[in-house]
């Protein structure tokens, strides 16, 4: 993880850059967007919520645009309208995802469609929407937002877990085929994150957590090194090696420490009432 491909890509000048971030409208889209404005962007915030997107973007000077990641032609559209007021697309961020958390057995097949629709082919549509122009460029950058649940199984979340490992696995592939006509893919693999997705949890006790800036920052600094993934905190790097040839028993030691049954045992459904609300919202429209 976190390895330099010693590949050369095209240098893009942030000052100027145009920049879409889906999933914009909150959290960790929300960071990258403004933290993107900041550094001269012209920032495309797409988002399922457009109210929330039109709020962003009027709050850090950007655009907002409607998108359904999951819909191969809403991206279409999507794509097109940015093109038209934009003229092109340098950076892509495929930050748009969700959450469930629960039992894999309770969880219903919805939901679980819901959860491959938006966290694996939301970046698969993304990508074949935009690579063509910046293959035709010959430069341009994609960074895919995973998990570290990308990398190691967590319970509760089996799901999610499995969407985000395919994420993984897709922009790997991705970035090994179009890196010879200078796009880059890079991945970020965050733990928890102060967000909506983890609200209800109780975070801590062990278990690595960030804020969304934190998160941000990472993938801002992608256009500077072009690493293929890259984990907040970066201490996690590498992580999943451990895991492959550490003892299973030492293993299951350090998750009872943490407590990495968590989702299952210790969800506050107070505390997560209003992320399930959407969540339901969004697995009768996808």
């Amino acid at each position: 993880m976190g390895i330099f491909s010693g590949r050369n890509y095209p240098e893009i000048d942030l000052d100027g850059a145009v920049v879409v971030v889906t999933g914009g409208g909150r959290g960790i889209g929300r960071a990258t967007a403004e933290l993107f404005a900041a550094r001269g962007a012209t920032v495309c915030i797409g988002d399922l919520d457009r109210a929330v997107a039109d709020e962003a973007a009027a709050a850090i000077g950007a655009r907002a645009y409607t998108v359904d990641v999951a819909s191969a032609e809403s991206w279409r559209q999507f794509v097109d309208d940015v093109l038209t007021d934009c003229g092109r697309i340098d950076v892509l961020v495929n930050n748009a995802g969700v959450m469930p958390l629960g039992g894999f057995l309770e969880e219903s097949g919805e939901t679980s469609r819901m959860t491959m629709n938006v966290n694996v082919w939301g970046p698969l549509h993304g990508m074949r929407a935009v690579l063509p122009g910046m293959v035709e460029r010959g430069r341009g950058h994609i960074v895919n937002v995973a998990s570290m649940a990308g990398k190691l199984p967590v319970p509760g979340m089996a799901v999610y877990n499995a969407s985000k490992f395919g994420a993984v696995g897709l922009s790997a592939a991705v970035r090994a085929e179009f890196a010879p006509v200078g796009v880059s893919v890079s991945t970020i693999l965050p733990s928890a994150v102060r967000t909506g997705l983890s609200s209800g949890v109780p975070l801590g006790g062990g278990m690595p957590t960030v804020d969304p800036e934190d998160v941000a920052d990472a993938i801002v600094r992608t256009l500077d090194h072009r690493r293929a993934e890259t984990a907040v905190p970066r201490y996690l790097a590498g992580w999943d090696l451990i895991y492959a040839v550490v003892p299973e028993r030492l293993l299951d030691l350090g998750r009872r420490l943490v407590d990495d049954r968590r989702a299952l045992t210790a969800v506050d459904p107070a505390g997560r009432a209003e992320y399930d609300r959407r969540l339901a919202r969004q697995s009768q429209s996808t």
